[in-house]
């Protein structure tokens, strides 16, 4: 069967504008033009459009996902169960919100008591669940089960206080490492302050500390593009730089 671009419009729930913007930059292409002059889209375009908006509500720019659905090696099934199980996730971080905003309203209302600390229960399951997901198996991998599950548990643990104080060392951190990469210097007094930083920031998140793992996770940094990438949009080669004053930084700790 084929589609007119209104009628496929209003199928999907998207306007014909969007339509023509995806055929002019090539992410969605109409399989004919008809003697009319008028787009045709078939099944194949269809299934593609599908896999579009998922992506779309994955929160990936067009140029991303013009990149994956046009890759030789993409694989429409593999790409569904992909959606299907971030579609999972986000239905548990919403259930995880869901039943945090109940807690508190129950709490506002005298029926239970809560502490300030379960006020935010539902935040860091999120921003826990989020990073297993992108790095969970590596980090597992590298430092073992035990290792991560504690880190999980001081995680769930901080306060709001000590979650607040947290995001405060890290962006001192970018600050000193922005200014240590001034001096294109790894040893200098900004760039060791940054490691020294970093060395409180892991440490609250781990619950313990060992140069070993503070130089192994640095490394990490730059071997893995994910967390590269974390740091590198705020200065591209800020990963690096980091890696090279906490090996200084771990060298000097003995």
């Amino acid at each position: 069967m084929e589609y007119t671009i209104q009628k496929l419009g209003r199928m999907a729930g998207i306007s014909t504008r969007t339509l023509r913007y995806y055929d002019e930059v090539g992410l969605l292409k109409p399989a004919r033009i008809n003697s009319s002059g008028y787009r045709m889209y078939g099944r194949e375009e269809v299934d593609l459009l599908q896999q579009i908006l998922f992506y779309r509500e994955l929160g990936l720019s067009l140029e991303a996902i013009r990149e994956l659905v046009h890759s030789p090696s993409f694989d429409g099934p593999s790409a569904l169960r992909e959606h299907r199980d971030n579609l999972l996730v986000k239905r548990q971080q919403l259930d995880w919100l869901i039943a945090n905003v109940e807690k508190t309203l129950k709490a506002a209302e005298g029926r239970i008591k809560m502490n300030d600390s379960d006020k935010f229960d539902g935040f860091k399951k999120e921003k826990l669940e989020e990073n297993e997901r992108k790095y969970g198996r590596e980090v597992r991998e590298k430092y073992g089960e035990e290792a991560v599950e504690k880190s999980n548990r001081q995680w769930m643990n901080m306060t709001e206080q000590q979650y607040t104080e947290l995001q405060e060392i890290e962006q001192e951190m970018f600050n000193a490492l922005e200014e240590g990469m001034a001096s294109g210097d790894p040893a200098s007094e900004p760039a060791q302050r940054a490691a020294e930083l970093h060395r409180k920031w892991i440490t609250a998140h781990w619950g313990h500390y060992s140069s070993e793992a503070h130089a192994g996770v640095a490394q990490m940094y730059v071997a893995d593009e994910r967390f590269t990438a974390y740091y590198d949009k705020r200065k591209p080669g800020l990963a690096q730089f980091l890696r090279d004053a906490v090996l200084v930084y771990t060298a000097n700790q003995g």
